[in-house]
């Protein structure tokens, strides 16, 4: 069971330390601490984040009002990313708004704007959405496993596969930039080539701009041990091949991530599936002069 409670926020906009090549973001937006979809894979649990729990959340009461603020300040116009720490439609958004009206904020001062989710939710948002693609709005939908049936069970209280490919073509239809963050795609698990295969097919049929791939998985204390309580329960026998070949390693790669990567790739170009994001990119203007 999900509790939440009210907090107030010190700031709202985070800036990266370095320049983003994979989702084009210079500006982090967390609405919430913690999250719902209790996927068995999530670094928010690490221990370097002190959130411990993340089934508890932390609701950021005044996000929408510090963030009309912070915007005001911001000289530079760049994307705002939001969705890497928790999910921004998890099912608390469907009652409390905050992404929403978030979202009509950053509209008002015309900031881009790239959201990552799981969420069937976002589609609630189409208008706004359309609106913000004036000046620039993206949605990444995470997508790891084409099966329901597996994504049941490393995404637990997520929307499906199906569902989220679903959204993904609705969002398509209406215009609005759309694509699959396929990652991570889990050693031993999801990392297979038919797997990838029929998710890149369906992201295409799906209407998505883009697939941005990553055939392996992090993990840091705190996230490790939890996901490996996850394989016992739903994998039983993966949890010892993960100990063997990666210890404590940060970066688990798959065994066979060269050819993996080469198959995406390839599979990518046959469909004309791009497999890096358009970015916001600031308006140029050029004044001609009169002869």
């Amino acid at each position: 069971m999900t509790t939440y409670k009210y907090i107030q926020a010190k700031s709202i906009l985070s800036r990266l330390r370095k320049k983003d090549d994979y989702f084009g973001i210079t500006y982090n937006m967390n609405l919430y601490r913690g999250c719902q979809h209790g996927c068995i894979y999530c670094d928010t649990r690490s221990a370097c984040y002190g959130i411990n729990d993340i089934s508890s959340i932390s609701v950021k009461e005044n996000a929408p009002e510090l963030l009309q603020k912070e915007l005001a300040s911001k000289k530079e116009k760049a994307t705002i990313g939001t969705g890497s720490m928790n999910d921004p439609y998890m099912p608390l958004e469907k009652e409390l708004t905050l992404t929403r009206r978030a979202l009509e904020k950053i509209y008002l001062r015309r900031f881009p704007v790239h959201i990552i989710t799981k969420s069937t939710l976002v589609y609630r948002d189409y208008d706004l959405l359309q609106a913000l693609s004036g000046t620039y709005a993206a949605v990444s939908f995470t997508i790891t496993a084409f099966k329901d049936s597996l994504s049941r069970k490393i995404e637990p209280n997520a929307p499906s596969t199906s569902e989220r490919f679903r959204t993904m073509k609705l969002l398509a239809e209406k215009g609005i930039y759309t694509g699959i963050t396929m990652m991570p795609l889990l050693p031993f698990i999801n990392d297979t080539e038919e797997n990838i295969r029929s998710l890149l097919l369906k992201a295409k049929e799906s209407g998505a701009g883009y697939v941005i791939p990553m055939i392996g998985v992090t993990l840091r204390n705190g996230s490790r041990e939890y996901f490996y309580n996850a394989l016992d329960e739903s994998f039983p026998g993966i949890k010892g091949k993960y100990m063997v070949r990666f210890g404590d390693k940060y970066e688990c790669f798959s065994k066979n991530y060269k050819s993996l990567y080469k198959l995406v790739y390839e599979y990518c170009k046959e469909l004309n599936l791009p497999t890096r994001m358009t970015f916001y990119q600031t308006d140029i203007h050029t004044q001609l002069s009169l002869f």
